[in-house]
């Protein structure tokens, strides 16, 4: 077999059960003996199992080969840029996911402003519960998810003996922020990489969001906002707990382990599909009717 023949569909690991993200900086990411090897600058060598990693976090100081990118595609597994520390998000390789279906799929229900209301309403009550939100609109839903995230905030703080005033942050002056601040976006930032990797591998559209609208990635924040009170929240209140300084390796390690906990890598398809009525394994034709879940 050639090396790195695309295999089948039905041979590839699914998002559900990879690996969290792999961050990689100073080093080389190559193709040798037929499997993809990294080259530290600090002279760490080792094969990376490409196939079963939702994504691998390219840093500073990274060169990567035409054949290692072709292998990670192949084995659809994206490749993002990203600054140091995975604190900054700059591109992505698109994996092929060898179909269109889902990206259809999701075209179809954002461009129809009646389901488009729907999913935005069906996230609401993934994060809240059974809210009353039948008859609210986009905006409406916004002001909701301000309030109750406020609060969310606050009793986290309280929680934890953790200082809390506002959410503030500067994104060109990263000391302007207090310790809590900077340890959510430390956290939110290592997040979104991970939720960016398994939709761009199950094959739905970043930029088509349904509860945000800006940016060229607002699917992206729709879906890590599903989330975020079980992992990037508490992560990053307890981190300060345990060291009021902003330690961002903690933040990252007490992350890493809520994801693991909450089972998010294996809830997230699932929970993907449900809202645009597919089947996880066998998405359904883009055009059909809404989902009873979400009428």
């Amino acid at each position: 077999m050639p090396i790195f023949e695309k295999p089948p569909l039905d041979s590839l690991t699914p998002a559900k059960d990879r690996w969290t993200p792999l961050y990689l900086e100073h080093g080389r990411l190559e193709v040798d003996d037929s499997s993809v090897k990294w080259l530290g600058a600090d002279g760490l060598k080792c094969r990376l199992p490409i196939a079963t990693i939702s994504a691998l976090l390219l840093g500073p100081g990274t060169t990567v080969t035409h054949a290692a990118v072709k292998a990670c595609a192949e084995s659809n597994t994206p490749v993002c840029w990203t600054g140091h520390d995975a604190l900054s998000f700059y591109a992505y390789g698109l994996a092929p996911n060898h179909n269109n279906d889902m990206p259809r799929l999701h075209a179809a229900a954002w461009a129809d402003k009646r389901r488009r209301t729907q999913i935005a309403r069906a996230m609401f009550r993934m994060r809240f519960g059974d809210a009353p939100v039948d008859d609210k609109s986009v905006a409406e839903l916004r002001g909701m998810e301000g309030i109750r995230v406020r609060q969310i905030y606050s009793d986290l703080g309280r929680e934890h003996g953790v200082s809390w005033r506002a959410r503030n942050y500067d994104t060109k002056n990263w000391d302007v922020s207090d310790p809590i601040n900077q340890a959510l976006s430390t956290a939110n930032a290592s997040f979104y990489a991970l939720v960016s990797a398994v939709i761009c591998s199950l094959g739905y559209l970043p930029a088509l969001g349904f509860i945000h609208d800006a940016g060229t990635t607002p699917f992206v924040f729709d879906v890590a906002d599903l989330y975020k009170h079980e992992t990037t929240q508490p992560a990053a209140f307890l981190a300060v707990k345990e060291d009021p300084r902003c330690d961002r390796e903690r933040v990252r390690r007490l992350l890493k382990a809520q994801i693991e906990e909450r089972r998010i890598l294996q809830r997230l398809p699932k929970d993907l599909a449900a809202l645009f009525g597919a089947d996880e394994s066998e998405p359904a034709p883009a055009g059909d009717r809404p989902p009873s879940a979400i009428r």
